[in-house]
């Protein structure tokens, strides 16, 4: 349940722009809608019947998804980009830390702009510091576990 099915209209998310790094960082996520039509439902005391998406970004429109039940003792993962520091409350987070050169490596040409927003994320909110595991992503063939500071065999 990818959390960009759960990113703003564009008339908010891009109202600086296509472009704009600040936006992408803070204007993005509906983290709100997240954690009511999601988090909340599969967490303790919730209904148990979670919305997988809210907004279709490609089209711009409401996804119109019905609610699906969580399967009993089931796992919910919610891939996304920056999503620690806003309050998101997750039982587990593991975070895939990619260094600031090698996602400049990485990033094709038409999503460079993005760069800014993920410096900076990396700068306020320390996501690895905050994350129950890390993976090391600079060798995206090559992930590395990182387990108290030491890289796991």
């Amino acid at each position: 349940m990818p959390a960009d099915g759960f990113y703003r209209p564009a008339s908010l998310r891009l109202e600086h722009g296509r472009t704009d790094p600040d936006a992408r960082y803070t204007d993005w996520l509906d983290a709100k809608a997240l954690v009511r039509e999601v988090l909340g439902p599969v967490g303790p005391g919730g209904s148990g019947e979670y919305l997988p998406v809210l907004w279709d970004v490609g089209r711009d429109r409401a996804a119109r998804a019905r609610p699906r039940p969580a399967p009993s003792g089931g796992v919910l993962l919610v891939p996304g980009a920056l999503l620690q520091g806003v309050g998101l409350p997750f039982d587990v987070v593991v975070h895939l830390r990619m260094s600031a050169a090698a996602r400049r490596r990485l990033t094709p040409p038409d999503q460079a702009w993005e760069l800014p927003a993920f410096d900076r994320y990396d700068q306020e909110v320390d996501p690895a510091g905050l994350a129950d595991a890390v993976v090391l992503a600079d060798h995206p063939d090559r992930p590395a576990l990182v387990l108290g500071g030491r890289f796991a065999s």
